[in-house]
């Protein structure tokens, strides 16, 4: 057994059965071990930033960590950008790089780099193998890593000749830790904070945003008059008619100064305290207000649940009905808009579906609109890098088998990984593709706004997708997803709910 094959062997002892991968020469003989060693799903991916992205994806619906598959340290780089994403939305995965063989590296050949230093700052835990020998045994402690609560990015660096050399030994699977619980004493003290009168807001993220956290901290918000937000970007949270319908904290800066004002006591519950996403002008970069007080029921590695649990018990707190959306919403008629947009997909979503999120400035209005629809899952990109909903959607349906991903993209991020497309085709995913279609980066031309520049022609030249028009259909097609264009809200309902009674990929380019 070589090491190569022992790394497949590892991978497959500690639950990785997916790989989505990129390869390169010095990863030949890991190529080679996946052919003839069977059950890992090897997934192909034109671009590293699709491989990275989807690895993200897959994780959050799954569960449990991908591999990844990238050639030495600039294919590692090119899919550093989702990996931020990952690393922020507490993404297991694992990361498989491959390098020059231990004894070419000093020869400086083109290929050499840094690649542990250009790891290290996505990933948890990074480690070179040192021999054929030590591979399996390094896998078992990335996959241990990667599964580590709240979930973190291991990285193993394999030189060329410690994936061919003979001798490698299958790693042990070894026990992931379980989640930290919180101390009693927290959960004493949070409960006098919610008990004094004074008004409480109760912060979610991570697992507290998931449905059963969720309908916990709806108890205790029930029970205590404390006010209920999720933060800005979220991995995923479980949302439709029977869940609760959670508020978002806004990016814009007035505006989630506005939801937090008031607020004498910031409870968080696998949250990070809220900060503004850039620094702007005379404007705070902390949103609490200043004579809030922060508070921790639990941190993003700690069992969020539990602590909720145990909270609505010191309170006493009873079960509760969960708010009435009410109705689900008419399919909209007539011209696009954000909001017959959301009207229109929160009526006709399918139950169970995956959104992946990366509709940047026109999405600003989905989110509230979309209460009333069906059970679904809603993944955001969470690491403000742009180019993940693709991916993210890719990734959601390799592990969703048979439930329906609908990503919902803007038109300048679609770009920057509009190549997950073809592995979409390639794996008949069940994938519906919306891109918002405005020809601008929409976003920067706000930001300009928000940071008091006063721009010219050449600064909106730069924001102007135009000169030639991104005309998606043919993009598509030659990609080979089958695609049209929606001009009204009739045409966009038509062809989301064809695009559902049929297998495999489909885009919508959306005039907006």
């Amino acid at each position: 057994m070589n090491g190569a094959e022992s790394l497949v062997h590892t991978l497959l002892a500690c639950g990785v059965d997916t790989c989505f991968a990129n390869p390169g020469t010095s990863e030949m003989h890991f190529v080679a071990a996946l052919d003839h060693i069977p059950g890992i799903r090897c997934v192909l991916a034109l671009f590293e930033g699709v491989a990275s992205g989807a690895a993200d994806g897959y994780a959050r619906i799954a569960g449990k960590p991908a591999a990844t598959l990238f050639h030495c340290g600039p294919g590692l780089a090119n899919g550093l950008a989702n990996l931020h994403n990952a690393r922020r939305a507490n993404t297991p995965i694992v990361n498989i790089v491959g390098d020059q063989a231990t004894y070419h590296r000093p020869l400086d050949a083109p290929l050499t780099a840094d690649t542990e230093g250009w790891a290290r700052g996505v990933s948890a835990w990074v480690r070179t193998a040192a021999s054929a020998a030590a591979v399996g045994a390094d896998a078992a402690v990335a996959v241990q890593a990667a599964r580590t609560a709240p979930g973190q990015i291991a990285t193993l660096i394999l030189p060329a000749d410690t994936a061919w050399d003979e001798g490698g030994v299958v790693g042990t699977p070894l026990p992931v830790p379980p989640p930290g619980q919180v101390a009693p004493a927290t959960v004493r003290d949070i409960a006098r904070v919610l008990r004094s009168g004074e008004p409480a807001l109760l912060f979610l993220g991570g697992a507290g945003v998931r449905a059963a956290a969720a309908a916990l901290a709806h108890r205790i918000a029930a029970a205590t008059g404390a006010r209920l937000l999720a933060q800005m970007f979220n991995a995923r949270i479980e949302r439709g008619r029977g869940r609760v319908p959670l508020e978002r904290l806004a990016y814009p800066v007035d505006q989630a100064l506005a939801q937090l004002a008031g607020a004498r006591h910031l409870i968080l519950a696998g949250a990070r305290e809220p900060v503004a996403f850039f620094a702007y002008p005379a404007k705070p970069g902390r949103l609490a207000p200043p004579d809030c007080v922060v508070h921790v029921l639990a941190r993003p590695e700690q069992d969020i649940a539990a602590a909720l649990a145990l909270l609505a018990d010191e309170l006493g707190a009873p079960e509760v009905a969960l708010p009435d959306p009410g109705p689900r919403p008419a399919p909209a008629e007539g011209a696009i808009s954000p909001e017959a947009f959301a009207r229109t997909l929160a009526a006709l979503l399918p139950e169970g579906a995956i959104v992946a999120d990366q509709s940047v400035t026109f999405g600003r209005a989905l989110f509230p609109l979309t209460n009333a629809a069906v059970p679904h899952d809603w993944m955001q990109a969470t690491g403000g890098a742009i180019g993940d909903g693709i991916p993210l959607a890719t990734g959601a349906a390799v592990a969703g088998r048979g439930r329906r991903v609908i990503s919902l993209e803007a038109d300048g991020s679609a770009m920057y990984t509009i190549q997950a497309l073809w592995t979409q085709a390639r794996e008949r995913l069940d994938v519906t593709t919306v891109i918002f279609a405005n020809r601008k980066y929409a976003i920067l031309l706000h930001e300009l706004a928000n940071v008091g520049a006063n721009p010219g022609r050449t600064a909106l030249d730069m924001l102007d997708l135009s000169n030639p028009d991104l005309e998606f259909v043919r993009i598509a097609g030659g990609m080979g997803v089958e695609a049209a264009r929606a001009e009204t809200m009739e045409a966009f309902a038509d062809l989301f709910s064809q695009s559902l009674r049929r297998p495999g990929p489909f885009v919508i380019e959306l005039a907006t």
